[in-house]
């Protein structure tokens, strides 16, 4: 049953599916008083990407200081709260719990309802909460929502409840048109940036660098996929949420980037660039051990002709696979708008493509700032306003579900 919505409509949203504590106060899904991210990218730098025990260490220190600092930047007490919204998956099945316990045990003794949120319908929910604080004008709909970060490479059509803001008792929709065969994109950026020596995270170093290359350099094809009947009841190999088998969904709509990050390993080898690529890591470890974070001057300077082309060409490769198959599939779907979003959605070629193309083709887009692009618990507190209003609410048995599907 719906519950009246006199109250100020006030929830904390609480987030740790991966290598970010977050927490944020958001007001019925469309003012952000605070928002509030302890970033792990220090400790896992070394590593070379997230480790899954290390992640989970750090959530268990940063959520209480996390959730205190958010409530203090929002200027409310605990009591003030209408309800606990936290992400219970996909993500890593640790550091899900780690935010599940906090939320469950906050919602307990508060007396609060808890509210359980999808990560990914997070990130879309990132867009919306933008575009409402941006603009009276609410988006037309039903949208093609792209998530795109290092674990999930997803294409869904959004649909919203009949009536936003009213008691409607029900939630949006999500249809699944496509998703990532094998890696992410984001995971894809990650792992070409660490083959060539920069460091990790590397997907935003090859955004910065890529203007200084050719992106007609090196000619990668776009990835042709085919119908693939003997995966019938099967799922896909990849890391993130499984969300339906690959025979279900229209090969148009399927992405693969492991295709394109052999093909940068085979060029790399071909033309001799690994030594280049191994000096360049330490050079760059090297600034580290002194305490010193490299500038994009330092990377120019670490970086020849012939790696500064390779890497415009690869960034060109992938967002030309992102932005061909999610206009094909908003068009497919008679999608009203196209929303871009996750830690990809950052990537200033990508914004500048998609937007242009949108433009083109006369088909409203949005993207979230560069804040909420990457995890944040705005966005679970923003996702989880149309579930209060209609008392979807969860037991305080709940649990993590690192494959959580998005329907």
């Amino acid at each position: 049953m719906a519950l009246a919505t006199a109250s100020r409509g006030l929830i904390l949203g609480i987030e740790s599916s991966c290598d970010e504590t977050a927490a944020a106060v958001v007001v019925r899904g469309e003012q952000t008083l605070s928002s509030v991210v302890a970033s792990q990218t220090a400790t896992h730098a070394a590593w070379g990407g997230v480790v899954p025990e290390l992640a989970s260490r750090e959530h268990l220190r940063n959520i209480a200081p996390v959730a205190g600092a958010a409530l203090r930047q929002a200027g409310v007490a605990l009591s003030d709260l209408d309800a606990i919204a936290v992400t219970r998956g996909p993500g890593l099945a640790g550091a899900l719990l780690v935010g599940t316990s906090y939320a469950k045990a906050l919602a307990f003794a508060l007396g609060k309802p808890l509210i359980a949120v999808n990560h990914l319908e997070g990130h879309i929910h990132a867009v919306l909460l933008e575009a409402r604080q941006q603009s009276d004008e609410e988006l037309r709909m039903p949208a093609l929502a792209l998530v795109v970060s290092g674990g999930h490479t997803h294409l869904f059509l959004a649909t919203p409840p009949e009536n936003l803001h009213e008691k409607s008792g029900s939630a949006w929709r999500y249809t699944l048109l496509g998703r990532t065969l094998d890696d992410a994109a984001g995971e894809a950026f990650d792992k070409v940036a660490k083959l060539l020596g920069l460091g990790y995270p590397g997907g935003p170093w090859i955004d910065r660098l890529a203007p200084f290359g050719d992106p007609r350099a090196v000619p990668f094809a776009l990835t042709r996929i085919k119908s693939k009947p003997h995966l019938v009841g099967k799922t896909p190999r990849t890391k993130g949420a499984i969300t339906s088998p690959v025979a279900a969904l229209d090969p148009r709509f399927l992405f693969s980037f492991s295709g394109l990050k052999t093909a940068v390993l085979r060029h790399v080898e071909e033309h001799g660039m690994r030594t280049a690529a191994i000096a360049r890591e330490k050079d760059l470890s090297a600034m580290a051990a002194a305490g010193r974070k490299p500038t994009l001057d330092d990377l120019r300077a670490l970086c020849d002709r012939q790696t500064l082309d390779l890497i415009a060409s690869f960034q060109a490769a992938v967002v030309d696979n992102l932005l061909h198959r999610s206009f094909d599939a908003a068009e497919f779907a008679e999608a009203q708008s196209l929303l871009v979003t996750g830690g990809v959605a950052a990537n200033s070629e990508l914004r500048l493509r998609f937007t242009s193309e949108a433009k083109r083709r006369g088909l409203p887009i949005a993207f979230p700032t560069l804040a909420l692009s990457t995890d944040n618990a705005a966005m679970i507190a923003a996702a989880a306003w149309p579930r209060w209003v209609a008392g979807d609410f969860a037991a305080l048995d709940l649990e993590a579900d690192p494959r959580l599907v998005l329907a």
